[in-house]
């Protein structure tokens, strides 16, 4: 059979699927696009097991034909090879032949039978977000998910369905985060975690076009546009994470972002590399943050403005989970919430959305003597 396509067309359709690509597998077949052409359409897909994707484009062929064929070889000869048009012949046997004004490329292909198959996800349940609005949900939590496999559930974000809106929730034990957009309520609560890897590459996809959620017990798929987008879920169940959330912090530090988080890399530059700690000593309208590093004999102190009229206390956070935390606060002011020296701290911008909230949770590290 015979189908022609425009290089660059082909090229952005195959640079959507090929994040699903894996670059190492046991299962060579998982090295490949699945190409299934009916009907007048072209469908492509790659899958790593974990997640799959796939999109189409209208092309012109009277027949239809199945066919796998290596992914990163075919991507990059489409990518090399500028603006053309390109004619398809698959001889009915293991060769594809590649032929454009200027040049003839034969690769090998073989047959789809043994490429997985993509599961299908019962459209009876349909979520509709904003393609941005989800992206700034993920991009506030995912940075919390765990990376240790002992507790499968915390190494994914949790997508919380309530009647107060849709929560987002991502947490490793040292840190919690909880987002929440109030425009997406849900009249039964439902809970499902999506892996680190669709996070990771589900918000590069997402732009402001609406995107379309469906879900079952083991599957959530995100249609964006052409593109459908499906992963597995985490199939454990998430921990507990309201009651770690303290109710008693009473002591509200009003401080800078900017200012304090420009101090904080300072300060990370201070401390120890392998208690990585920071101490806020918090008094009237004062906040004096300093960092040592006893084996390197260096230490740092500086001093910021802040609105304080709580009781003074000295506590110790590490200082890449604070510079993470103020990174993902995107308002100029933050109000760290604070009961004691060993209780955690709860961090939220000062003003925001009606539709919107956002509580960023961080346990403190005990001080050195």
């Amino acid at each position: 059979m015979e189908f022609k396509v425009n290089s660059k067309v082909l090229e952005k359709l195959l640079s959507k699927i090929i994040p699903a690509v894996p670059t190492r597998t046991p299962m060579p077949i998982l090295e490949n696009f699945l190409f299934d052409i009916k009907d007048g359409a072209m469908y492509v897909s790659a899958t790593d097991l974990e997640i799959a994707l796939r999109s189409s484009i209208n092309i012109a062929s009277d027949e239809n034909l199945k066919m796998v064929i290596p992914a990163r070889l075919l991507y990059d000869i489409i990518r090399s090879l500028g603006e053309t048009q390109i004619t398809f012949n698959a001889d009915g046997g293991s060769k594809l032949k590649i032929t454009t004004d200027t040049g003839v490329y034969n690769i090998g292909y073989s047959s789809y039978e043994d490429f997985p198959e993509i599961p299908a996800v019962s459209k009876d349940k349909e979520i509709v977000i904003n393609g941005l609005d989800l992206k700034k949900a993920i991009d506030q939590t995912s940075f919390a998910m765990s990376k240790e496999d002992m507790r499968p559930a915390m190494t994914g974000t949790l997508f919380e369905f309530t009647p107060d809106g849709l929560r987002f929730v991502a947490t490793d034990g040292h840190r919690l985060v909880k987002y929440i957009n109030k425009n997406i309520k849900s009249a039964t609560e439902e809970q499902y975690i999506i892996p680190e890897r669709a996070i990771s590459v589900l918000s590069k996809l997402l732009d402001d076009a609406d995107v379309k959620i469906y879900l079952s017990k083991s599957n959530v798929s995100f249609h964006l546009g052409d593109i459908e987008f499906v992963s597995r879920l985490i199939a454990e169940k998430y921990p507990a994470y309201s009651s770690v959330i303290p109710l008693e912090n009473e002591n509200k530090l009003f401080v800078n972002r900017d200012v304090l988080n420009s101090t904080i890399k300072r300060m990370m530059l201070f401390s120890s590399s392998s208690s990585k700690q920071v101490k806020f000593s918090i008094s009237n309208n004062n906040l004096e943050v300093s960092a040592e590093d006893i084996d390197h004999g260096s230490d740092a102190v500086e001093n910021i403005e802040c609105k304080y009229d709580a009781e003074a206390m000295d506590i110790g956070f590490n200082t890449a989970y604070v510079n993470d935390i103020l990174n993902h606060v995107d308002d100029e002011s933050v109000v760290f919430k604070l009961h004691s020296p060993t209780k955690a701290c709860i961090i939220e911008p000062e003003t925001v959305k009606e539709t919107e909230e956002l509580m960023l949770l961080l346990m403190p590290v005990r001080l050195n003597n």
